[in-house]
């Protein structure tokens, strides 16, 4: 009887032991990601098998994101740290220098990728600072000098998508071996509906009339313009803060839709749409979305929208665009 009891008391004991090394075997791999594209491409790959967080809430903007404190000590406990690397990520090696990131990992999409540069083409405004009034007093050549920063934008093209993807299964392979079989299934059929994008876009340019697009605002489609063969003219670069281009832009792109025939006028997520309204109302052409993806409405979040979704939409209103 009293072996017995014993026994029992020792197993007692040993059962909390028991349930905390269960629950360390079974917790889930964290991920931390900036902005959506990465979200939604963790979540392609391992289904229910991580937990992602979006760090950007649904419907802001990314260019104006830096992570609060509590924020930085989840991404600190987190197993994998996804981050673009461009002009608005440029709060994270600051940040996380600061504090001991353990067993983290940190994957950069810039350096999965080949990167291009931003570029100013015909028509479009310079950057400048919009909070300090003495910019308008800046030399006139001031702009000619400044040293041109890789554009972030790099998931607008079908293309870095496929190599991102992969970079992510990558390191959730290296992280959680376990499940690598899994993670790589999952990646591989996410890259043959890639491809079908790809193709889609490249049929669509190919046969279009026209290679030339016009953005009312800024272009964060570098990559996609480059990958596919199109020209563009828009009011902004692509990681421009400013939304309200002045007479001379708006009288310039009025010019281009009339000499070159241009049917839509494109607006991008976020966006007041005046400017493309003001485009079409002076010219007749039409508007429409084209997304950058960088993150959706709280509406499209709710609902699970997808960047393939979206990126066939975008497709389809290219289509038009160019026919």
């Amino acid at each position: 009887m009293k072996k017995s009891l014993c026994l029992l008391l020792i197993m007692l004991l040993l059962l909390p032991l028991t349930m905390s090394c269960q629950e360390e075997n079974t917790e889930k791999v964290k991920v931390y990601v900036t902005n959506y594209p990465p979200y939604d491409f963790v979540k392609q790959i391992a289904k229910g098998k991580v937990e992602v967080t979006m760090l950007l809430s649904p419907g802001c903007e990314s260019h104006y994101y830096e992570a609060t404190l509590s924020e930085l000590m989840n991404i600190q406990a987190a197993d994998l740290f996804i981050y673009v690397g461009g002009e608005s990520d440029t709060w994270v090696n600051d940040s996380l220098e600061i504090l001991d990131s353990g067993n983290l990992t940190r994957l950069t999409l810039m350096d999965k990728v080949n990167t291009v540069n931003e570029e100013t083409v015909e028509g479009m405004e310079h950057k400048h600072d919009d909070h300090h009034e003495e910019a308008e007093q800046r030399d006139e050549d001031h702009h000619d000098h400044e040293e041109a920063e890789p554009d972030e934008h790099i998931w607008t093209s079908p293309k870095n998508a496929k190599k991102i993807v992969q970079a992510i299964c990558d390191s959730l392979c290296a992280i959680d071996e376990e499940n690598a079989t899994y993670y790589q299934e999952n990646t591989a059929a996410y890259l043959k509906e890639l491809d079908k994008l790809d193709d889609q876009f490249q049929s669509v340019v190919d046969g279009g009339k026209r290679k030339t697009i016009v953005l009312a605002e800024r272009f964060p489609f570098i990559y996609l313009a480059k990958d596919y063969g199109l020209t563009y003219y828009a009011a902004f670069a692509g990681c421009s803060t400013q939304n309200d281009p002045s007479l001379a832009t708006i009288n310039f792109l009025i010019e281009k839709i009339e000499s070159k025939h241009i049917p839509i006028v494109f607006f991008i997520e976020f966006s007041s749409e005046k400017t493309a309204d003001t485009l079409c109302q002076s010219t007749g052409a039409q508007k429409r979305l084209l997304h950058s993806c960088h993150n959706v409405s709280k509406a499209d979040f709710d609902k699970g929208v997808t960047y393939l979704e979206l990126m066939y939409q975008n497709a389809d209103y290219l289509a038009e665009a160019l026919n």
